[in-house]
């Protein structure tokens, strides 16, 4: 998946005011299978699964921003992927219970994705501001199962 072997998905943001109801983001990750890279996913990966061979997991979950730095984080093993996976998708879902929210209410929201010290990308979501949710990052194989 563009030559990549290891990749680290990363989010932070701050916590609510005293007195709101919690601000809650996670990073999601849905496999497409290779003879159908762009029909249902085959399995999704959030904060309470993994994939089933394990090279898709979350390592740090939180449900409230509280923290230092990045407070949610899951890591993509390339390299270990089966090759009967062709596209991983990766984005980011606010939780709309109990209030509904868009990224432009978030304080200090951000996104960092890293394959090992090289930064891939970095976004602070200004670009989605009324947005409840958004594709981070998509990752594929070539025709000829190459990363």
């Amino acid at each position: 998946m563009g030559g990549l072997d290891k990749v680290e998905v990363r989010l932070k943001w701050d916590p609510s005011p005293l007195g709101e109801s919690p601000r809650h983001l996670d990073i999601v990750a849905a496999t497409y299978a290779a003879d159908d890279p762009f029909g249902e996913p085959v399995y999704l990966v959030h904060y309470d699964s993994r994939s089933p061979d394990g090279t898709i997991n979350v390592s740090r979950h939180s449900q409230t921003g509280q923290g230092f730095g990045f407070v949610e984080e899951m890591s993509l093993e390339f390299d270990r992927l089966s090759s009967a996976y062709a596209r991983v998708v990766v984005g980011v879902v606010i939780h709309q219970e109990p209030d509904a929210r868009t990224f432009a209410d978030m304080s200090n929201a951000g996104t960092l994705i890293v394959k090992g010290y090289e930064e891939l990308l970095t976004d602070d979501f200004s670009g989605v501001a009324h947005a409840a949710a958004t594709t981070l990052a998509q990752f594929t194989r070539d025709d000829s199962g190459h990363e």
